[in-house]
């Protein structure tokens, strides 16, 4: 029988006794893929939302610490995961994320049917909420954030890598017969339909994700959202992303490099917890972050690297573990001439030693893949071994093909830890050396998160290998070989019209035994070609003080701290 969300429970790790790790029961449940298609539920809170106390207590202030600094606060812009765990606090979307069952669930919508075989779906709206600045919350207000987002120009959105918006729709709407995004219509006040060019069977799966939250239409005017003329960590945002406004139960105060604070909302529809201040304050270095934990300047801090997780358990704090719903992995960009070469993309794959990687600088548990889809999701091929550890086929191969000793030029982030990559320079440093030793030549290019590693690898440029990762965060394939793999990108500039054609016919196809045979395809070719090179589905953590009696943990990382139990005072 599932147990409450949050709530309390030891597994002895590494045989550990010592170790307290707090585990949801969504930890498990979140990555089942339901295919709901129609949702009659009251305008309650969401499930798993009344878990937590509703007395707000007085000055309750939580400040939980992140290895990296947000690169914006505009969530239909940005797709990193420190920039979510901003704005799920302040924004929400039409559905969220079911804490035990993982299935798309109530939030701004109470109610949504399936038309037309999944051609459309119409939504009735909860009543009653307001936005931070007051504004209602209607069918129109919902339309205004749909169309934005379709009618995003490159000059606001660059090539659309960074919008999920686009791995959703595939297209905006200067390309709009390649978009799958048909119209939004106010079909009354507190109902919208939303079409489609074609069916998506992940559709409502894909709702849930943060950039589909709904912000204030008063405030996307008045911040003038799709002007980029502001600067945050090195990013063009415009002023609207610099003080985000939505209807979620934190409402954002203010933010500077290394701080974001928010405020709860006295008006929230849902339940508002104890947090009455929330800071986020970012620690770049582990060290530092396990330091402000144990004096008490932190009331936890994700990620928890493999450094400081002995000290951790020597310590007695709570560690969380999150089941594994990402993929870290080494991207191949094969505008570099010599990259479009199969066979260079062959050797590298074969030059890395993937078990020493994941023993090394990964949390205990964490599994090396040759695929991106990760086990827990149907279309996971158990056939698909991939590209072995083999230095002397690495060398072999590499001779066969057409390098001949041109510099690549390896980018990875410092200053930084990710939920998918805690210890980067880490990694880098024995993949250069693993590379090297294969007889390729390479030359390292580091740069600060929080200076625009993500722009400098994503956008077109000499990136030739550089470290990425992706969290899912929903329950389908689609979220992840869509995501990375099903739109042309600056990041890989692959040119694989048939792979781009099976992902778009796979996506549509309803679940089912010829559905999972599909993306099964999908990961074969995709090992068979090494557009990337997937390297583990990590696990990873975050380290509680005793302060915290629950906390809302989700693979998909849908955390937000309204959620969060603290224990009583002992004062």
């Amino acid at each position: 029988m599932p147990r409450p969300a949050g709530s309390l429970r030891k597994i002895p790790l590494r045989n550990v006794p010592r170790r307290k790790v707090l585990q949801s029961a969504a930890s498990m449940a979140a990555v089942v893929l339901l295919g709901a298609t129609a949702c009659t539920a009251t305008p309650d809170p969401a499930p798993g939302t009344t878990a937590a106390p509703t007395t707000l207590a007085a000055d309750a202030t939580f400040t939980f610490g992140t290895g990296s600094d947000p690169v914006g606060f505009d969530p239909a812009l940005v797709s990193d995961t420190e920039s979510y765990r901003v704005t799920r606090q302040v924004m929400e979307g039409l559905l969220t994320i079911d804490p035990v069952t993982g299935a798309p669930a109530p939030s701004l919508a109470t109610a949504w049917t399936e038309l037309n075989d999944g051609l459309g779906y119409t939504f009735t709206l909860r009543p009653d909420v307001k936005f931070h600045d007051g504004t209602a919350l209607d069918a129109a207000a919902v339309c205004t954030n749909f169309e934005r987002w379709y009618a995003l120009t490159p000059a606001t959105r660059d090539d659309g890598s960074a919008s999920m918006f686009k791995q959703v729709f595939r297209a905006f709407k200067d390309d709009s017969a390649n978009s799958l995004y048909e119209s939004c219509t106010v079909t009354g006040e507190l109902k919208v339909t939303l079409r489609l060019k074609m069916r998506l069977t992940g559709f409502l799966d894909a709702l849930t994700l943060p950039a589909f939250a709904i912000a204030s239409p008063t405030a996307l005017k008045a911040g003038t959202a799709d002007v980029l003329d502001q600067t945050y960590s090195a990013n063009k945002v415009s002023r609207y992303a610099l003080h985000p406004v939505g209807t979620g139960p934190f409402m954002f105060s203010k933010a500077a490099p290394g701080s974001v604070v928010m405020t709860a909302y006295p008006d929230y529809w849902g339940t508002k917890g104890q947090i009455a201040t929330l800071n986020f304050k970012t620690y770049e270095q582990p060290e530092t972050r396990l330091a402000a934990l144990e004096d008490g300047s932190l009331d936890g801090f994700d990620p928890v690297t493999p450094d400081n997780l002995d000290k951790l358990i020597k310590t007695g704090k709570q560690v969380l573990q999150r089941d594994p719903f990402s993929v870290m992995y080494l991207s191949l960009n094969q505008s570099v001439p010599v990259l479009a070469d199969q066979k260079v993309r062959e050797a590298i794959a074969a030059a890395i030693d993937k078990s020493t990687l994941v023993n090394n600088y990964f949390i205990a548990g964490t599994a090396t893949t040759a695929q991106f889809i990760p086990p827990k999701l149907s279309g996971f091929n158990n056939a698909v071994a991939g590209i072995a550890y083999d230095p002397q086929k690495a060398k072999t191969v590499l001779a066969a093909s057409s390098y001949k000793g041109e510099e690549l030029k390896f980018y990875y982030p410092t200053n930084a830890a990710r939920t998918y990559l805690p210890s980067p320079e880490k990694v880098y440093a024995q993949m250069a050396t693993e590379l090297t030793a294969a007889g390729f030549n390479i030359k390292p290019v580091p740069i600060p998160w929080s200076e625009g590693y993500v722009a400098a690898v994503t956008s077109s440029g000499d990136h030739a290998l550089s470290l990425l990762g992706w969290n899912g965060s929903y329950a389908d394939p689609d979220n992840f070989v869509g995501v990375l793999f099903g739109t042309p990108n600056a990041e890989l500039s692959m040119n694989d019209p048939q792979l781009v054609s099976k992902i778009t016919r796979a996506r549509s196809m309803p679940n089912g035994p010829d559905r999972v045979a599909a993306y099964q395809a999908i990961s074969e070719q995709l090992a068979e070609t090494v557009p990337a090179v997937p390297i583990a589905f990590p696990i990873s953590a975050i380290a509680l003080s005793d302060r915290v009696a629950s906390y809302p943990l989700s693979p998909v990382l849908n955390e937000v701290f309204n959620m969060v139990k603290l224990a009583p005072s002992n004062g």
